[in-house]
């Protein structure tokens, strides 16, 4: 029986079960075949959509307001200094007349207390695209590139290298824990997640430290920028903590195989092209090799942003 996602929230994945998950991806994998095709189905038609962002957004935003766009919505962009929840109006009033404004809730923000009460008070479908513990979208997006690389991810080893406890992370555990892949997290036990949270993922996560326990045979090798938004003032911290931890062209050879591809899910410092990479040189987490490489899927994952965007809203407003 093929699941039904009409009317559901996408918080953290936690909550959907392995069949829900590859229903999206499944969604999600036709809905790029059709737009490479020309075809635009329009099954959004008539819809509205508000994409709240408390964060600046590139790949996210866009990722929404294309996928809307394709299938005939129409998505409203509103920033914090348009939606000031909790200053003039609290979170619970303000959910309430998007609700009765718009079918569905694209949600950025901080942290989880305000995407709940979205979920709770606005009666339409809210999907987070990206919060402080979680970042579901980019996991789907994740997954949706492993599986046009490998054909599955069943068994698959997956390594992500940095901080172990930042919402990418987390969510790949999550997806891990459901979808019967090993998500391996290097990093140093500083920049682990807590023992009691990894104790919920059982054998689908491995931390550790060593290198060779976490690259073996690994299929793909993950990164994200070393200091999160809002976390700038742990910079010189995080690079004493992770120097050791840059993603190498020694470091992909040492998963032993030849077909491991390389993941990130962007902005990533890896060339001195921007202020701040010019500025701390050895905050670089990737070397430009690895990201420029042949191994390098990052920009697949990059367009993989909207198709899952697009299946997730599809499916949770019946289109």
């Amino acid at each position: 029986m093929t699941p039904d996602l009409k009317g559901r929230s996408l918080s953290s994945m936690r909550n959907h079960t392995r069949a829900e998950i590859e229903l999206m991806l499944d969604t999600a994998a036709d809905a790029r075949e059709r737009k490479r095709r020309g075809e635009r189905p329009l099954r959004l038609a008539g819809r509205n959509i508000a994409v709240v962002f408390l964060k600046p957004s590139s790949r996210t935003r866009a990722a929404f307001v294309v996928a809307a766009a394709d299938e005939g919505a129409h998505a409203e962009v509103l920033r914090a200094e348009d939606v000031r929840f909790g200053v003039k109006e609290s979170v619970k009033d303000i959910a309430r007349v998007l609700g009765r404004l718009y079918d569905g809730i694209a949600f950025r923000g901080f942290g989880e207390d305000v995407l709940e009460a979205l979920v709770e008070h606005s009666g339409v479908p809210v999907w987070n695209a990206l919060t402080e513990r979680y970042h579901p979208t980019q996991a789907l997006a994740d997954m949706l590139t492993l599986r046009d690389e490998f054909g599955t991810l069943e068994r698959l080893a997956i390594t992500y290298v940095g901080d172990g406890r930042n919402n990418v992370a987390r969510s790949l555990a999550i997806a891990a824990s459901k979808m019967g892949f090993q998500l391996r997290i290097l990093a140093p036990p500083e920049l682990q997640l807590p023992a009691e949270e990894l104790g919920e993922f059982g054998d689908a996560v491995l931390a550790t430290h060593d290198p060779e326990v976490a690259l073996h045979e690994s299929a793909a090798v993950y990164n994200d920028v070393w200091v999160s938004m809002g976390e700038e003032g742990e910079l010189e911290r995080r690079i004493s903590l992770l120097r050791d931890f840059k993603v190498t062209p020694e470091l992909m050879a040492a998963t032993g195989r030849d077909d491991t591809i390389y993941l990130h899910c962007l902005p990533a410092y890896h060339d001195l092209e921007t202020e701040f990479a010019r500025a701390h040189p050895d905050a670089r987490e990737v070397d430009d090799a690895v990201f420029e490489g042949p191994q390098s899927r990052v920009f697949d994952q990059a367009e993989n942003r909207m198709h899952t965007a697009k299946a997730v809203m599809v499916l949770s407003l019946g289109g």
